[in-house]
């Protein structure tokens, strides 16, 4: 081999080599500048949002009650307008204040209402505890109205859903039933009068009753709700019904002792689209 070439195959093989040197130290990552503080723990992956308590979970969850999943997990089970949960008792259980067994008694379920039919109770909400318990929010039928409570989960029977709400307006004397959001019935009512006065608040239906009392009084149909008038000596506790009259003419008034009365035609309508659970909402 010549000088030059022997020059030449060098040069080449010194090139081939450097940039083997120059490839290498591209792909080995530079040292950290500043080493990580002695006794660093590693970072812990965040935990999993819980599920959110102000949503009201949807009509198409089967089983909502498997979303809570850790200890003071809360879910909202109706929101009383579109999606309402409710059920049935399954024992005569002390119902809490608050989700706690230590927590002072409100009250306690049972199984028929005043008329000897199955109890109603709306649930609201469902929180785990500490101990893995999942306790339910009901609405408590009772005096005085507007009472609230929670009892354990299994103290409570299948969840059953309505997507109706009642709103009757004593200002208006009007009562409207909406269906997912839809006005599906309206008629004008008669209310209590000034004395005996239907009472304001959120209730619901717990009873369907077809030709009360075979008078005509009460008209082909009658829902009893949770409302208590304040007339507690009344015949079956002073529950505050919704029922037709063989007293068209009071209608749209006041004439009642605290029960909501509609024209016959329009509480036979009712009874088609109304069913047991539908929230009720009195106001003005």
């Amino acid at each position: 081999m010549t000088g030059g070439s022997a020059r030449s195959v060098l040069a080449l093989m010194l090139g081939v080599w450097t940039l083997g040197t120059s490839t290498a130290a591209a792909q080995t990552p530079a040292a950290p500048e500043t080493a990580p503080p002695v006794g660093t723990a590693p970072q812990q992956p965040a935990k999993p949002a819980g599920p959110d308590p102000t949503k009201v979970v949807a009509a198409t969850v089967p089983e909502p009650l498997e979303l809570l999943r850790g200890a003071g997990d809360e879910i909202k089970l109706s929101d009383e307008k579109l999606v309402t949960r409710w059920a049935h008792a399954q024992a005569t259980s002390t119902i809490r204040l608050t989700p706690q067994t230590s927590s002072r008694a409100v009250g306690r379920l049972r199984f028929l209402t005043e008329d000897g039919l199955a109890e109603v109770y709306p649930v609201l909400a469902a929180r785990r505890d500490s101990a893995g318990r999942n306790w339910l929010q009901i609405r408590v039928p009772m005096r005085p109205n507007g009472k609230v409570g929670w009892v354990l989960d299994e103290m409570l029977g299948t969840l059953y859903i309505v997507r109706t709400a009642l709103v009757v307006d004593r200002k208006q004397l009007r009562a409207t039933l909406v269906k997912s959001g839809k006005v599906i019935w309206s008629a004008r009512v008669g209310i209590g009068k000034t004395a005996t006065p239907t009472p304001a608040g959120q209730f619901w239906i717990r009873e369907r009753l077809k030709g009360l009392g075979n008078s005509g009084t009460y008209g082909p149909w009658a829902f009893g709700t949770s409302a208590y008038s304040n007339l507690s000596d009344w015949p079956g506790g002073g529950v505050v019904g919704i029922h037709g009259t063989n007293q068209p003419g009071l209608i749209p008034g006041r004439p009642s002792h605290g029960c909501i009365r509609v024209r016959n035609d329009k509480i036979r309508a009712l009874a088609r689209l109304m069913p047991i659970g539908t929230p009720v909402s009195i106001v003005n």
